[in-house]
Protein backbone atom coordinates (compact mmCIF):
# COMPACT_ATOMS: atom_id res chain seq x y z
CA UNK A 1 0.00 0.00 0.00
CA UNK A 2 1.17 3.51 -0.90
CA UNK A 3 0.23 6.09 1.76
CA UNK A 4 0.66 9.87 1.71
CA UNK A 5 0.68 11.77 5.02
CA UNK A 6 0.19 15.53 5.35
CA UNK A 7 1.69 16.83 8.58
CA UNK A 8 4.90 16.05 10.46
CA UNK A 9 3.71 16.56 14.02
CA UNK A 10 3.82 13.86 16.69
CA UNK A 11 0.80 11.93 15.37
CA UNK A 12 1.84 12.18 11.72
CA UNK A 13 5.39 10.90 12.24
CA UNK A 14 4.16 8.11 14.54
CA UNK A 15 1.62 6.95 11.96
CA UNK A 16 4.30 7.11 9.25
CA UNK A 17 6.71 4.95 11.25
CA UNK A 18 4.05 2.41 12.22
CA UNK A 19 2.75 2.11 8.66
CA UNK A 20 6.25 1.57 7.32
CA UNK A 21 7.08 -1.05 9.95
CA UNK A 22 4.08 -3.01 8.70
CA UNK A 23 5.15 -2.83 5.07
CA UNK A 24 3.46 0.29 3.68
CA UNK A 25 5.25 2.60 1.25
CA UNK A 26 4.94 5.99 3.00
CA UNK A 27 5.63 9.57 1.95
CA UNK A 28 5.22 12.30 4.57
CA UNK A 29 4.88 15.97 3.63
CA UNK A 30 5.68 18.70 6.19
CA UNK A 31 5.47 22.39 5.34
CA UNK A 32 8.28 23.25 7.74
CA UNK A 33 10.90 21.26 9.61
CA UNK A 34 10.47 18.43 12.12
CA UNK A 35 9.79 19.58 14.72
CA UNK A 36 8.21 22.73 13.30
CA UNK A 37 8.86 25.48 15.84
CA UNK A 38 5.70 27.34 14.84
CA UNK A 39 3.33 24.42 15.27
CA UNK A 40 1.58 22.50 18.02
CA UNK A 41 3.96 19.62 18.79
CA UNK A 42 6.96 21.88 19.39
CA UNK A 43 4.86 24.20 21.57
CA UNK A 44 3.15 21.44 23.58
CA UNK A 45 3.59 21.23 27.35
CA UNK A 46 5.05 17.72 27.40
CA UNK A 47 2.78 16.58 30.27
CA UNK A 48 2.15 12.83 29.90
CA UNK A 49 -0.56 10.97 31.81
CA UNK A 50 -3.13 8.21 31.39
CA UNK A 51 -5.53 9.41 34.10
CA UNK A 52 -8.75 9.34 32.09
CA UNK A 53 -12.17 8.19 33.28
CA UNK A 54 -13.82 7.34 29.93
CA UNK A 55 -12.93 3.78 28.87
CA UNK A 56 -11.71 4.67 25.36
CA UNK A 57 -9.59 7.52 26.71
CA UNK A 58 -8.13 5.28 29.41
CA UNK A 59 -7.18 2.66 26.81
CA UNK A 60 -5.55 5.23 24.55
CA UNK A 61 -3.76 6.90 27.46
CA UNK A 62 -2.42 3.59 28.76
CA UNK A 63 -1.11 2.59 25.34
CA UNK A 64 0.51 6.00 24.84
CA UNK A 65 2.40 5.79 28.15
CA UNK A 66 3.45 2.22 27.33
CA UNK A 67 4.94 3.37 24.03
CA UNK A 68 6.60 6.45 25.56
CA UNK A 69 8.38 4.03 27.91
CA UNK A 70 9.25 1.78 24.95
CA UNK A 71 10.93 4.57 22.97
CA UNK A 72 12.54 6.35 25.93
CA UNK A 73 16.30 6.41 25.50
CA UNK A 74 16.10 6.36 21.69
CA UNK A 75 17.79 9.12 19.69
CA UNK A 76 17.67 11.75 22.45
CA UNK A 77 14.07 11.16 23.56
CA UNK A 78 13.53 10.66 27.31
CA UNK A 79 10.40 9.89 29.32
CA UNK A 80 10.97 11.34 32.81
CA UNK A 81 8.70 9.70 35.38
CA UNK A 82 6.90 12.36 37.44
CA UNK A 83 3.68 12.07 39.50
CA UNK A 84 0.66 14.03 38.28
CA UNK A 85 -1.63 15.65 40.87
CA UNK A 86 -4.95 17.33 40.14
CA UNK A 87 -7.10 19.05 42.73
CA UNK A 88 -10.05 21.29 43.50
CA UNK A 89 -9.85 24.08 46.03
CA UNK A 90 -11.79 24.17 49.28
CA UNK A 91 -15.30 25.44 48.56
CA UNK A 92 -15.32 24.33 44.92
CA UNK A 93 -18.00 21.68 45.39
CA UNK A 94 -18.63 21.14 41.67
CA UNK A 95 -15.08 20.15 40.79
CA UNK A 96 -14.52 18.39 44.11
CA UNK A 97 -17.48 16.16 43.30
CA UNK A 98 -16.10 15.55 39.81
CA UNK A 99 -12.73 14.42 41.14
CA UNK A 100 -14.40 12.15 43.70
CA UNK A 101 -16.38 10.59 40.85
CA UNK A 102 -13.44 10.34 38.43
CA UNK A 103 -10.98 8.44 40.60
CA UNK A 104 -13.04 5.25 41.07
CA UNK A 105 -13.80 5.17 37.35
CA UNK A 106 -10.12 5.56 36.50
CA UNK A 107 -9.20 2.78 38.92
CA UNK A 108 -11.87 0.58 37.36
CA UNK A 109 -10.04 0.97 34.04
CA UNK A 110 -6.74 -0.02 35.62
CA UNK A 111 -5.23 3.43 36.04
CA UNK A 112 -2.76 3.86 38.91
CA UNK A 113 -4.55 6.72 40.66
CA UNK A 114 -5.57 7.42 44.25
CA UNK A 115 -6.84 10.21 46.45
CA UNK A 116 -4.18 12.09 48.38
CA UNK A 117 -4.61 14.43 51.35
CA UNK A 118 -3.30 17.98 51.23
CA UNK A 119 -1.11 17.38 54.29
CA UNK A 120 0.57 14.44 52.57
CA UNK A 121 1.31 16.61 49.55
CA UNK A 122 2.97 19.21 51.76
CA UNK A 123 4.99 16.52 53.54
CA UNK A 124 6.24 15.13 50.21
CA UNK A 125 6.78 18.52 48.59
CA UNK A 126 7.76 21.15 51.20
CA UNK A 127 7.76 23.97 48.64
CA UNK A 128 4.09 23.32 47.81
CA UNK A 129 1.34 25.33 49.51
CA UNK A 130 -1.66 23.00 49.92
CA UNK A 131 -3.61 25.01 52.51
CA UNK A 132 -6.55 25.65 50.17
CA UNK A 133 -6.67 22.21 48.53
CA UNK A 134 -9.97 20.49 49.28
CA UNK A 135 -9.87 17.30 47.18
CA UNK A 136 -6.81 15.96 45.39
CA UNK A 137 -5.82 12.86 43.45
CA UNK A 138 -2.46 11.56 42.29
CA UNK A 139 -1.58 9.51 39.20
CA UNK A 140 1.72 7.60 39.14
CA UNK A 141 1.98 6.09 35.64
CA UNK A 142 2.88 9.54 34.38
CA UNK A 143 5.79 11.64 33.22
CA UNK A 144 7.09 14.54 31.20
CA UNK A 145 9.29 15.11 28.17
CA UNK A 146 10.49 17.55 25.53
CA UNK A 147 7.88 17.21 22.73
CA UNK A 148 10.32 18.28 20.05
CA UNK A 149 12.67 15.43 20.96
CA UNK A 150 9.87 12.90 20.42
CA UNK A 151 9.08 14.29 16.95
CA UNK A 152 12.76 14.21 15.95
CA UNK A 153 13.20 10.68 17.26
CA UNK A 154 10.07 9.32 15.60
CA UNK A 155 10.92 10.99 12.28
CA UNK A 156 14.33 9.32 12.42
CA UNK A 157 12.68 5.97 13.20
CA UNK A 158 10.28 6.51 10.30
CA UNK A 159 13.13 7.19 7.86
CA UNK A 160 15.04 4.19 9.22
CA UNK A 161 12.05 2.07 8.21
CA UNK A 162 11.86 3.50 4.70
CA UNK A 163 9.55 6.54 5.01
CA UNK A 164 10.30 9.36 2.58
CA UNK A 165 10.00 12.63 4.50
CA UNK A 166 9.73 15.83 2.49
CA UNK A 167 10.14 18.88 4.71
CA UNK A 168 9.68 22.51 3.64
CA UNK A 169 6.96 21.27 1.30
CA UNK A 170 3.55 22.93 1.16
CA UNK A 171 0.83 20.75 -0.35
CA UNK A 172 -2.81 20.68 -1.34
CA UNK A 173 -4.99 17.59 -1.38
CA UNK A 174 -7.64 16.34 -3.78
CA UNK A 175 -10.05 13.45 -4.01
CA UNK A 176 -10.27 12.62 -7.70
CA UNK A 177 -13.66 10.91 -7.91
CA UNK A 178 -13.42 10.74 -11.72
CA UNK A 179 -10.20 8.71 -11.68
CA UNK A 180 -10.56 5.03 -12.40
CA UNK A 181 -8.57 4.14 -9.29
CA UNK A 182 -10.40 6.67 -7.09
CA UNK A 183 -7.08 7.51 -5.46
CA UNK A 184 -6.56 10.60 -3.33
CA UNK A 185 -3.94 12.98 -4.66
CA UNK A 186 -1.42 15.24 -2.98
CA UNK A 187 -0.16 18.26 -4.88
CA UNK A 188 3.17 19.69 -3.67
CA UNK A 189 3.58 23.37 -4.54
CA UNK A 190 5.38 23.58 -7.87
CA UNK A 191 5.04 19.86 -8.48
CA UNK A 192 2.71 17.37 -10.08
CA UNK A 193 -0.23 15.64 -8.40
CA UNK A 194 0.85 12.39 -6.80
CA UNK A 195 -1.70 9.55 -6.37
CA UNK A 196 -1.81 7.41 -3.24
CA UNK A 197 -3.80 4.37 -2.21
CA UNK A 198 -4.64 6.17 1.02
CA UNK A 199 -4.04 9.63 2.45
CA UNK A 200 -3.84 10.84 6.07
CA UNK A 201 -4.26 14.51 6.91
CA UNK A 202 -2.70 15.16 10.32
CA UNK A 203 -1.94 18.84 9.89
CA UNK A 204 -2.89 20.08 13.35
CA UNK A 205 -4.57 23.48 13.34
CA UNK A 206 -4.30 23.54 9.51
CA UNK A 207 -6.31 20.34 9.06
CA UNK A 208 -9.62 22.11 8.54
CA UNK A 209 -8.15 24.35 5.83
CA UNK A 210 -6.32 21.50 4.09
CA UNK A 211 -9.43 19.33 3.90
CA UNK A 212 -11.68 22.24 2.93
CA UNK A 213 -9.50 22.71 -0.16
CA UNK A 214 -10.59 19.21 -1.16
CA UNK A 215 -14.24 19.94 -0.44
CA UNK A 216 -14.31 18.03 2.86
CA UNK A 217 -15.81 19.94 5.82
CA UNK A 218 -14.73 18.95 9.34
CA UNK A 219 -16.12 19.93 12.74
CA UNK A 220 -12.89 21.46 13.97
CA UNK A 221 -11.85 24.81 15.45
CA UNK A 222 -8.28 25.91 16.24
CA UNK A 223 -7.90 27.89 19.45
CA UNK A 224 -5.00 29.63 21.18
CA UNK A 225 -3.44 28.54 24.50
CA UNK A 226 -0.47 29.95 26.43
CA UNK A 227 2.43 28.80 28.58
CA UNK A 228 5.60 30.11 30.21
CA UNK A 229 8.77 28.91 31.87
CA UNK A 230 10.37 30.31 35.01
CA UNK A 231 13.16 29.61 37.47
CA UNK A 232 12.45 27.15 40.31
CA UNK A 233 14.77 24.70 42.05
CA UNK A 234 12.58 22.77 44.52
CA UNK A 235 10.90 19.40 44.01
CA UNK A 236 7.30 19.44 42.74
CA UNK A 237 4.98 17.04 40.94
CA UNK A 238 3.08 17.98 37.83
CA UNK A 239 -0.01 19.86 39.06
CA UNK A 240 -3.40 20.80 37.65
CA UNK A 241 -5.54 23.25 39.60
CA UNK A 242 -9.05 22.36 38.40
CA UNK A 243 -10.58 25.37 40.15
CA UNK A 244 -8.30 27.95 38.54
CA UNK A 245 -7.75 25.94 35.35
CA UNK A 246 -3.95 26.02 35.10
CA UNK A 247 -1.17 23.42 35.16
CA UNK A 248 2.52 23.32 35.98
CA UNK A 249 5.36 20.82 35.65
CA UNK A 250 9.10 20.58 36.32
CA UNK A 251 11.18 21.77 33.37
CA UNK A 252 14.90 22.13 32.60
CA UNK A 253 14.50 25.90 33.12
CA UNK A 254 12.74 25.30 36.45
CA UNK A 255 9.00 25.20 35.83
CA UNK A 256 6.65 25.20 32.86
CA UNK A 257 3.13 26.50 33.55
CA UNK A 258 0.18 27.05 31.26
CA UNK A 259 -3.40 28.13 30.80
CA UNK A 260 -4.55 31.11 28.80
CA UNK A 261 -7.18 29.26 26.74
CA UNK A 262 -8.94 31.61 24.34
CA UNK A 263 -12.47 30.35 23.74
CA UNK A 264 -12.64 31.80 20.24
CA UNK A 265 -11.58 30.29 16.92
CA UNK A 266 -8.11 31.31 15.73
CA UNK A 267 -6.80 31.73 12.22
CA UNK A 268 -4.07 29.06 11.99
CA UNK A 269 -2.01 31.20 9.62
CA UNK A 270 -2.30 34.50 11.52
CA UNK A 271 -2.15 34.32 15.30
CA UNK A 272 -0.04 35.79 18.08
CA UNK A 273 2.85 33.45 18.92
CA UNK A 274 4.05 35.38 21.99
CA UNK A 275 2.42 35.16 25.40
CA UNK A 276 0.16 37.98 26.57
CA UNK A 277 1.25 40.25 29.41
CA UNK A 278 -2.07 39.67 31.21
CA UNK A 279 -1.54 35.91 31.05
CA UNK A 280 1.99 36.27 32.40
CA UNK A 281 0.87 38.49 35.30
CA UNK A 282 -1.93 36.12 36.27
CA UNK A 283 0.33 33.09 36.08
CA UNK A 284 3.00 34.78 38.18
CA UNK A 285 0.39 35.41 40.89
CA UNK A 286 -0.84 31.82 40.76
CA UNK A 287 2.64 30.35 41.00
CA UNK A 288 3.63 32.68 43.84
CA UNK A 289 0.55 31.50 45.74
CA UNK A 290 1.08 27.79 45.08
CA UNK A 291 4.87 27.45 45.49
CA UNK A 292 7.61 28.79 47.72
CA UNK A 293 10.04 30.82 45.62
CA UNK A 294 12.27 31.56 48.60
CA UNK A 295 13.70 35.02 49.10
CA UNK A 296 12.57 36.08 45.62
CA UNK A 297 8.93 35.63 46.61
CA UNK A 298 7.73 35.32 43.01
CA UNK A 299 8.80 33.57 39.80
CA UNK A 300 11.38 34.98 37.41
CA UNK A 301 9.83 34.32 34.02
CA UNK A 302 12.22 33.12 31.32
CA UNK A 303 9.84 33.23 28.36
CA UNK A 304 6.13 33.09 27.53
CA UNK A 305 4.55 31.80 24.33
CA UNK A 306 1.32 30.63 22.73
CA UNK A 307 0.32 27.59 20.70
CA UNK A 308 -2.75 26.29 18.92
CA UNK A 309 -5.00 23.42 20.00
CA UNK A 310 -8.05 22.11 18.13
CA UNK A 311 -11.57 21.58 19.45
CA UNK A 312 -14.48 19.39 18.31
CA UNK A 313 -18.17 19.50 19.27
CA UNK A 314 -17.94 16.61 21.76
CA UNK A 315 -14.30 17.23 22.79
CA UNK A 316 -13.19 13.88 21.32
CA UNK A 317 -10.75 13.54 18.40
CA UNK A 318 -11.52 13.09 14.72
CA UNK A 319 -9.53 9.95 13.96
CA UNK A 320 -10.23 7.66 11.05
CA UNK A 321 -11.63 7.51 7.54
CA UNK A 322 -13.64 10.59 6.63
CA UNK A 323 -13.97 9.84 2.89
CA UNK A 324 -13.05 6.66 0.98
CA UNK A 325 -9.27 6.22 1.33
CA UNK A 326 -8.95 9.63 3.03
CA UNK A 327 -8.20 9.69 6.76
CA UNK A 328 -8.01 12.50 9.31
CA UNK A 329 -6.24 12.81 12.65
CA UNK A 330 -7.01 16.02 14.54
CA UNK A 331 -9.12 17.60 17.28
CA UNK A 332 -7.07 16.72 20.34
CA UNK A 333 -8.55 19.34 22.73
CA UNK A 334 -5.11 19.82 24.30
CA UNK A 335 -4.47 16.08 24.76
CA UNK A 336 -2.82 15.35 21.43
CA UNK A 337 0.87 15.10 22.15
CA UNK A 338 0.43 13.08 25.34
CA UNK A 339 -1.58 10.47 23.39
CA UNK A 340 0.29 10.67 20.08
CA UNK A 341 2.05 7.26 20.26
CA UNK A 342 -1.34 5.55 20.60
CA UNK A 343 -3.27 7.82 18.22
CA UNK A 344 -0.69 7.46 15.46
CA UNK A 345 -0.65 3.71 15.94
CA UNK A 346 -4.47 3.51 15.87
CA UNK A 347 -4.88 5.46 12.65
CA UNK A 348 -2.09 3.43 11.01
CA UNK A 349 -3.96 0.25 11.93
CA UNK A 350 -7.17 1.75 10.56
CA UNK A 351 -5.52 2.58 7.23
CA UNK A 352 -4.24 -1.00 6.99
CA UNK A 353 -7.73 -2.39 7.57
CA UNK A 354 -7.35 -3.51 11.18
CA UNK A 355 -9.86 -1.08 12.65
CA UNK A 356 -9.30 2.14 14.54
CA UNK A 357 -11.10 3.69 17.51
CA UNK A 358 -14.87 3.66 16.82
CA UNK A 359 -15.61 6.35 19.41
CA UNK A 360 -13.38 8.78 17.47
CA UNK A 361 -14.87 8.09 14.00
CA UNK A 362 -14.87 11.49 12.22
CA UNK A 363 -18.04 10.61 10.31
CA UNK A 364 -20.09 11.15 13.48
CA UNK A 365 -20.19 14.81 12.40
CA UNK A 366 -21.22 16.39 9.12
CA UNK A 367 -18.66 19.18 9.45
CA UNK A 368 -21.12 22.09 9.65
CA UNK A 369 -21.91 21.82 13.38
CA UNK A 370 -22.05 24.92 15.54
CA UNK A 371 -20.24 24.51 18.86
CA UNK A 372 -18.40 26.39 21.60
CA UNK A 373 -14.69 26.07 22.34
CA UNK A 374 -13.95 24.93 25.90
CA UNK A 375 -10.73 24.24 27.76
CA UNK A 376 -9.61 20.70 27.05
CA UNK A 377 -8.25 19.93 30.53
CA UNK A 378 -11.27 21.27 32.39
CA UNK A 379 -12.72 19.14 35.21
CA UNK A 380 -16.50 19.56 35.16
Amino acid sequence: MNVGIVGGGAVGVTAARDLAVRGADVTLFEKGTIPNEGESTFRAAGVLYDAFAAPEDARVGARAIERFHEFSGTAGFEFVETPYVWFARTGDEKRSASIREQVPRMRKHGRDVAFIHASELEDRYPALNADDIGVAAIARNTGRTDPGSYARMMAAEAEKNGVEIRTETEVRVRLDETATDGAPRILPDGGHAEPFDAMLVAAGAHTKRVLADAGIPVALKPYRVQALTCEFDADTPMLYDATEGYYLRPHPDGLLAGDGTEEVESDPTEWKHAGDSAFQTTMEERLAHRLDFGSEGSPAVERAWAGLCTATPDHDPLLGEIRPNCYVAAGWQGHGFMRSPALGEAVAEDILGDGGIPEFDPRRFTGDEEFEIVEGMAVE
